[in-house]
């Protein structure tokens, strides 16, 4: 029954088992901690470094309860007339799929899910989308993240995106795109790390904050909330000036409007970097007063306890 809805209904006995060592018993999760990670890649993906099987293997030493890999399917690159290192970007969904089912099949069981999602780079042109919505009806990933990379015809992580723009041109644009990424037609359950832009960006502060931008992240945060999707807090943040995006600014103001839905990504991409993070990324999120991190699993959402 792997990548079943069963499957998900199973492995959500493992915040049972998390209450039961609160009360002083001995089973393998603590309830405020159960582990998760969101949002990872492996070598299916071109910019990554562990191979996928390590990946999994090594989450399932670590502990965690639900561990997720979203490889990238950039295929935004495509209308952009993009390349990775000079060559097209395609990933192999077939080898992907087919290996991931296939770890399911050994390795999940009741204190461990691996979930075999995807990562889509959101695009404005329509046939892309529509290849998007043949992979997801084609291998029903068990969760599909959907991620803004490009904007204006370049990668945001790239130095040539900046060129020529100020800080507020260039990150009002790229939120600009995030806003419209909201309305992509095929299924999605996450809305992946808000402040991508800031990673690499080249001014002095990068920081990208709530108040320099409040209508177009207002209109973004309701957005999420309306659709009912799941603002994912992403560990990975690089050179932005913030230990996670979005920032707390932000997920302050997502709980302010009624966001509750948040899920957690290390965005690891090699064994070192399993959850990487997630204990400052908890801490902040119990502060401003979540209670819970959600993992969505094949159109249900499994609400696990910080």
């Amino acid at each position: 029954m792997s990548g079943s809805k069963r499957e998900c209904k199973l492995s959500a006995n493992k915040i049972n088992a998390g209450r039961a060592l609160d009360k002083g018993r001995a089973p393998r999760y603590n309830y405020a901690m159960l582990l998760t990670d969101i949002h990872t890649h492996s070598t299916w993906s071109a910019d990554a470094d562990s191979p996928l099987e390590d990946m999994v293997q090594t989450a399932r030493q670590k502990g965690l309860a639900y561990f997720g890999v979203s490889e990238h399917f950039d295929y935004d690159y495509i209308p952009a007339g993009l390349t990775y290192n000079g060559s097209p970007v395609r990933t192999d969904e077939e080898g992907y799929f087919a290996q991931a089912r296939a770890l399911q099949r050994q390795l999940n069981d009741k204190n461990f899910t691996f979930l075999a999602g995807c990562e889509l780079g959101y695009t404005d042109d329509p046939a892309t989308q529509n290849t998007y919505s043949a992979l997801i009806q084609k291998f029903s990933p068990d969760f599909v993240v959907n991620s803004v990379h490009t904007c204006d015809g370049y990668d945001c992580w790239f130095g040539d995106y900046f060129d020529g723009k100020d800080k507020n041109y260039a990150y009002s644009r790229y939120l600009e795109r995030v806003l419209r990424s909201l309305s992509a037609p095929y299924r999605y359950d996450i809305v992946a790390h808000i402040g991508y832009v800031s990673r690499n960006a080249p001014y002095a502060y990068p920081k990208l904050r709530y108040s320099d931008f409040a209508a177009l992240y207002d209109a973004i945060l309701t957005g999420i909330i309306s659709r009912g999707k799941i603002l994912e807090v992403n560990s990975s943040s690089r050179g932005a000036g913030s230990a996670f995006l979005p920032d707390t600014d932000v997920l302050a103001r997502y709980f302010e409007l009624g966001g509750r839905e948040v899920s957690f990504a290390s965005d690891a991409h090699f064994v070192g970097r399993i959850c990487a993070g997630r204990v400052e990324v908890v801490s902040a999120l119990k502060k401003i007063g979540f209670e819970y991190i959600t993992v969505p699993c094949r159109g249900e959402r499994i609400k696990v306890p910080i």
